[in-house]
């Protein structure tokens, strides 16, 4: 039942819209579903999706995987997340709207969320056109890897006082909302800093993960946007078919992700992600060092 709902969501905002569709590939196939599959599994794990697509120029001929395609990947984990969290959307949206319902606790979470958000929406939309250069070095990723997987690691250590979203106050929330903006950095991952930041004012693991997810509806949503409507000033908005496979494809693999992430935080810690991040980061920069690696992501 969960499989059937999920495919006929992604059939609602993907397939039925078949009129603006180039029915030519652009970019090799394989290219496609290493995109796809970078998104969908990087999006929710504590790993940085951004930093990871990023990697595929450095690592790969291809040199710009284009904004278009971009917009898709964040298309099609936002359709993923949005169906895990659909019964806490329905309940928060309906607490929100009143609808006959006396159910506060929802409402406010909804609130929380909202207020939560509005840091790094300001602070994307700023970056988004600064132009710094630091952003663009593969050292800054790899430092990145580095730093934020140490701070993951210190935050999972921390006592375990609070449990579950009703436990979320406002003040904490907008403390792990504001983390986000940590997040425009390539390679520090926004499921990383929200959960640490999660962590380190005591929430445990689970209620920290799910937080997360609920941040990362609007801000997914307000990246996209943003980067649509770079893509309408440019004109080139054509939804291909490329876009079209990376959106069915990062929206399967993020809710595999998501369901094995929430499943495998309940009986274990978060060292699996620092080991790899700094395994990461190691790569990164002996790359660097050895020459196999330009110093800019192309």
């Amino acid at each position: 039942m969960q499989i059937d709902c999920f495919a006929s969501l992604v059939y609602l905002f993907v397939l039925a819209p078949n009129a603006f569709l180039v029915y030519t590939l652009i970019m090799p196939l394989s290219v496609i579903v290493l995109i796809s599959l970078i998104q969908g599994l990087t999006e929710f794990l504590p790993v940085s999706s951004s930093g990871h697509l990023a990697l595929i120029p450095v690592l790969t001929p291809f040199h710009y995987q284009g904004k278009v395609l971009d917009v898709a990947a964040h298309i099609g984990t936002l359709i993923a997340v949005t169906f895990y969290l659909r019964a806490e959307l329905f309940d928060m949206v309906t607490a929100l709207l009143g609808f006959g319902r006396n159910d506060p606790t929802n409402a406010r979470l909804g609130g929380l969320i909202a207020l939560a958000t509005i840091p790094v929406l300001i602070a994307g939309y700023y970056v988004n056109y600064a132009n710094w250069i630091w952003l663009d070095m593969v050292k800054t990723l790899a430092l990145a890897n580095f730093g934020f997987a140490i701070l993951l690691w210190l935050s999972d250590k921390a006592a375990m006082k609070k449990q579950g979203l009703g436990s979320v106050t406002w003040l904490p929330a907008l403390l792990i909302g504001a983390a986000q903006i940590c997040a425009l950095i390539p390679g520090a991952s926004r499921s990383g800093v929200t959960i640490s930041a999660a962590r380190f004012l005591g929430y445990d693991r689970i209620t920290a993960a799910r937080l997360s997810l609920l941040l990362s509806l609007p801000t997914i949503a307000g990246a996209g946007l943003l980067k649509s409507l770079d893509l309408a000033k440019s004109g080139d908005s054509t939804l291909g078919s490329d876009a079209v496979i990376i959106i069915i494809l990062s929206a399967g693999v993020a809710w595999l992700a998501i369901s094995w992430m929430m499943r495998w935080l309940s009986k274990a810690s978060f060292s699996i992600f620092v080991y790899y991040r700094m395994a990461l980061g190691a790569f990164l920069l002996v790359g660097l060092s050895q020459g196999w690696l330009d110093t800019f992501i192309s």
